[in-house]
């Protein structure tokens, strides 16, 4: 077994765990909303609203995952230019997914909430 084979079983599996734990989540997300729903009555947006929060989490932990794996192929496997710039390419877009689903979730940017744990006044 060489280096580069190994390293792509390692990459390979790497993304099987970030794909796992996008459907774990999702099915997850899914249970924990029907229970939810069926414990709380009547607050269907409370429920709504967690079950958009827990699931947009667990989407974002699959993405940081799944670019890990594309790290580790890059850098290890094949480190050429070209690659290198399709994996920053997709860092980007990674990275812009990612900002949108956390502004989604917690309906701020991310500074403004940084703001108001430490105390500061809006």
């Amino acid at each position: 077994m060489t280096f580069t084979s190994t390293m792509e079983d390692i990459a390979r599996g790497v993304e099987v765990v970030g794909v796992a734990i996008l459907i774990a989540g999702g099915v997850f997300a899914l249970g924990r909303g029907a229970f939810e729903s069926v414990r709380s009555g009547s607050d269907h947006a409370l429920t709504y609203r967690r079950l958009r929060s827990f699931l947009g989490h667990s989407i974002l932990l699959g993405l940081e995952v799944l670019v890990a794996a594309d790290l580790i192929r890059t850098v290890a496997i094949d480190p050429s230019l070209k690659n290198v710039g399709v994996l920053g390419i997709i860092v980007v877009i990674r990275t812009f997914l990612s900002f949108s689903l956390d502004i989604e979730i917690d309906g701020e940017v991310p500074w403004r909430r940084a703001t108001k744990s430490v105390g500061r006044p809006d």
